[in-house]
């Protein structure tokens, strides 16, 4: 099953860059809002350079920021899911 590759706000990308300058670690965040580090990492550089936000990026509502990072969030706890399944089975097969 592929994942569709999410697509995030500048505001959303914005706070998650804050939360690192502000001092939290890029792991912590990343796994708060459902990101990969990476992408995070790639964020933050963006920011130092300056080039975060693209020429005519339209600004986005509160809402669409929120249904952003439940976008994130769901797409997370769905890799969970499939982890417990992939245990579930295992401890299962062990069991019998």
């Amino acid at each position: 099953m592929k994942i569709p590759k999410p697509e995030y706000t500048t505001e959303f990308r914005e706070l998650a860059v804050k939360r690192v300058k502000d001092g939290q670690t890029v792991g912590s965040v990343a796994r708060d809002l459902g990101l990969v580090e990476q992408t995070l990492r790639n964020w933050v550089k963006a920011v130092d350079a300056g080039k975060l936000n693209a020429a005519g990026a339209k600004r986005v509502t509160p809402e669409q920021m929120e249904l952003s990072r439940l976008r994130a969030e769901n797409v997370r706890l769905k890799r969970e899911v499939e982890i417990l399944k992939k245990a579930t089975a295992y401890f299962a097969k062990d069991v019998q």
